[in-house]
């Protein structure tokens, strides 16, 4: 696939593509509306307050971990058209509520729930890895990410001038965040009957039970459970965050640890009901696949996506105390994190298509994230500001081409479990984020720099000891086992005897 592919718009494929980056486009968009009106909600709402928004910022990416779980798996259920577009009609309704909400409750509950919506990103992921071949699908994921993604940045330049100068007035802010959720809402059911999941004849390969990832060995469930842990536990840092800020009390603090106990260990409870039967019985040699990889990728979604959410909250405030810049300079110069985007993911995916060995692409995206991280820990008043701003053009380049290569590798691991896998990885990076910003508040932004280099050098030992290459990773349609043709011929004796 070539660059300029992607203009060829009459192709099915290519109009698959643009359809579901806008879909994700505007998924983040609505869920980044936020933070570009925080000054004009602090002028309307007089009961509101600075350390109210802050909470609110922390329940806008609470419930994204979780949600990213449950997706993945709707999705290797129901299809990524059908969860792609009721998520975006279910998402614009805590949205609507949150535009118009006139009490604490209302705001805080409907931003909790519109959190969910970060689920998106996998969405989209798995919906493209259905249209396009193993040899194309990191340029296609790149693109698709790149472009999607680029909806938060597109929120905090729009979003200002919507609400003062197309609304104006005290609720100005309020009609600008609806008008998003409306956009989100009609685009939703404009996205079920525009696009199908994968070409014509396309045979939507599905898990043989979606509650819990299945593995191909003893140890590899052990692994699993092991890696499952954090993506439910990190949640305890957040109810600590909010106990902290004096928004809950002792007692809802203990409830909230419980709960997630209780999720923890259904969550460890459906992974053994699902694997102890398939294992006992006994993988086939063909349906095998390496947890390693997934554990490899996990970590290195941990140390690209969740360092980028982290970095991009600290860094306009870094540029403008280090060298006194105005909050308008620094938040521009701080912009160029998001705008590497647009370019640096899809080259890291086309990267990883053209070079003929995605492991290898991996590890080398990994290993400038260090180096890249490193040198902005050097960073002081002292260096001049263009070599600052070319050192973290540089970092951005390789975090995003990371990112890109991340899901170039994750379809063709195991392709009925490509849902799954990606929820996983997905809610990896947010793990991630909570992880760095819990950081962040106990350390200097030259320690933090430095401990985000040491996050993504860990994750390159770990890709260098557990990533394998993808069998089909360059092929022309993606391998299938024994068992995916058995789950297949079981779907069409079940549909054949529906019918009659």
């Amino acid at each position: 696939m070539k660059v300029a592919d992607v203009f060829h718009v009459k192709n099915p494929e290519i109009r698959a593509l643009h359809l579901t980056w806008i879909a994700f486009f505007i998924t983040f968009y609505v869920w980044f509306n936020m933070a570009p009106l925080a000054s004009s909600m602090l002028k309307s709402v007089d009961w509101l307050t600075a350390d109210d928004l802050r909470l609110f910022a922390i329940c806008n990416v609470a419930l994204t971990i979780p949600a990213r779980i449950i997706v993945g798996m709707a999705l290797d259920r129901f299809g990524p058209r059908r969860v792609f577009s009721v998520l975006m009609v279910l998402m614009s309704i805590p949205a609507l509520v949150f535009a118009f909400g006139n009490t604490m409750t209302q705001l805080l509950v409907s931003r909790l729930v519109l959190s969910s919506i970060g689920a998106s990103f996998v969405v989209g992921i798995h919906m493209t890895a259905m249209w396009f071949k193993p040899k194309d699908i990191g340029f296609a994921e790149g693109f698709y990410a790149g472009w999607g993604n680029f909806g938060s940045a597109a929120a905090a330049i729009t979003l200002p001038t919507i609400a003062l100068q197309m609304y104006g007035g005290e609720d100005g802010w309020r009609w600008a965040i609806a008008q998003s959720a409306i956009v989100m809402a009609a685009y939703g059911v404009y996205y079920w009957f525009a696009i199908t999941d994968g070409p014509e004849g396309t045979v939507h390969r599905k898990p043989r039970k979606a509650v819990a990832l299945e593995v191909s060995s003893w140890g590899d469930m052990i692994k699993l459970i092991l890696w499952t842990i954090p993506l439910v536990g990190v949640l305890g840092i957040l109810v600590w965050r909010i106990e902290n800020m004096g928004y809950l009390s002792a007692t809802g603090a203990v409830i909230s640890y419980a709960v997630i106990v209780a999720i923890v260990a259904y969550q460890i409870i459906q992974i053994l009901r699902v694997n102890v039967p398939i294992l006992k019985k006994g993988v086939p040699e063909d349906d095998k696949y390496p947890f390693n990889s997934v554990a490899a990728l996990n970590s290195t979604y941990f140390a690209n996506f969740g360092a980028e959410l982290a970095v991009v909250s600290m860094l306009p405030m870094f540029f403008e105390e280090t060298w006194s810049l105005s909050a308008t300079a620094a938040g521009l110069i701080a912009a160029s994190f998001a705008f590497v985007n647009l370019v640096a993911r899809p080259m890291g995916g086309l990267v990883s298509d053209r070079m003929g060995n995605r492991r290898f692409v991996m590890l080398s995206y990994m290993f400038g994230i260090a180096v890249g991280f490193g040198l902005m820990g050097l960073l002081n008043s002292n260096w001049p500001l263009i070599i600052a701003v070319g050192i973290t053009v540089f970092t951005s380049f390789f975090v995003q081409g990371a990112e890109g290569a991340t899901f170039g590798i994750i379809p063709s691991i195991k392709r009925r479990l490509t849902g799954q896998i990606s929820g996983m990885a997905g809610a990896y990076g947010n793990v991630g984020a909570v992880v760095y910003l819990t950081i962040f508040t106990f350390v200097t932004p030259t320690q933090f720099f430095y401990i985000i280099a040491g996050g993504a050098f860990i994750s390159w030992l770990l890709c260098m000891m557990w990533l394998k290459e993808p069998e089909s990773g360059f092929s022309e349609e993606y391998q299938l086992s024994s068992v995916d043709r058995q789950i297949e011929e079981e779907e069409r004796r079940r549909k054949a005897a529906v019918a009659t």
